[in-house]
């Protein structure tokens, strides 16, 4: 009997692998910021000088979609995460998960067009 050889390649449906590689690129994301986080603010105890010069770079539209852009990401890994732990420890959840996924993409436009309207009148000078 030949053996074959499946690879890494998801087997899933497709609303399951972009859920998945939506996960693990937003989980990256929010690595990075705090990372970048974790060292900017750091910075304050080297150089109050330096960190307030940092703290002011943010202060632009550019920065300020970046931070629409984690909230966004943040917000969809949260929900989307919870959907792992119902699929994972309830009985019916793989029956359900295409469902639950519609739910975590509803539940994400619901919270974020709120935040996006208030956010981006303060970024643009509203």
């Amino acid at each position: 009997m030949a053996k074959t050889s499946k690879g890494t390649l998801y087997r899933g449906q497709a609303h399951g692998q972009w859920s998945w590689v939506a996960h693990r690129i937003t989980g990256v994301a929010i690595f990075f910021f705090l990372l970048v986080h974790v060292l900017d603010t750091a910075l304050v105890r080297v150089s109050p000088e330096a960190y307030n010069a940092v703290m002011a770079t943010y202060k632009n539209p550019v920065m300020g979609l970046g931070e629409a852009g984690l909230v966004a990401a943040i917000v969809y890994h949260a929900f989307n995460g919870l959907r792992i732990i119902m699929v994972d420890f309830w009985s019916s959840g793989t029956k359900y998960q295409k469902q639950m996924l519609w739910g975590v993409l509803l539940l994400w436009v619901v919270v974020m067009v709120p935040f996006l309207i208030r956010h981006l009148s303060h970024v643009f000078g509203g």
